[in-house]
């Protein structure tokens, strides 16, 4: 394996990263946005109606997206595995 080759892999090993990591992190950030204005709305600032919906909501994201991260897991593996 050539340095230019080497380089290709990790970029799209980090590229990989980012796609699949983006679903879990932006329905994080939209869960904490949206208990955020609920908190400020009813003037309640308790640290878990924060944390707890966002822990929830990510889960739940993983379960619903993790065949399809496993699926392009797998596929970037094979891709390793099959190159020279």
């Amino acid at each position: 394996m050539t340095e230019g080759e080497l380089i290709d892999t990790l970029r799209q090993a980090v590229l990989l990263l980012v796609v699949l990591a983006t679903p879990v992190l932006l329905v994080g950030l939209l869960t904490g946005l949206v208990a955020a204005v609920l908190q400020t709305a009813t003037q309640v600032q308790e640290q878990t109606l924060s944390f707890v919906p966002k822990i929830i909501a990510m889960l739940l994201t993983l379960v619903l997206v993790g065949p399809w991260m496993i699926s392009r897991l797998v596929e970037f593996g094979r891709a390793m595995f099959a190159s020279p």
